[in-house]
């Protein structure tokens, strides 16, 4: 008999972009999930692929995730962030 695995991965966000504050403390639940989730999922799948692994996986990324990702104010208070780290 054989067995499979399906990895479904679901990455979600509430909507935290609040132009109107220099620094906002939701703010920071986005930055630490794309440092200490998104990030190092990515480098692990391009790991997988360029090691030539096989794997399969599902991920789905909500709209309000992918407009923070795309935000460009998000983008410049991220890499203040890290600056900070």
């Amino acid at each position: 008999m054989v067995g499979y695995v399906a990895l479904i991965l679901h990455a979600h966000l509430p909507f935290v972009r609040h132009p109107e504050h220099e620094h906002f403390l939701e703010e920071d639940w986005f930055f630490e999930a794309v440092t200490e989730s998104y990030i190092p999922l990515l480098r692990l799948m391009q790991r997988l692929r360029d090691d030539d692994v096989p794997f399969k996986l599902t991920m789905s990324l909500t709209p309000t995730l992918c407009a923070m990702l795309q935000d460009q104010l998000l983008r410049e208070r991220y890499v203040r962030h890290l600056d900070n780290l």
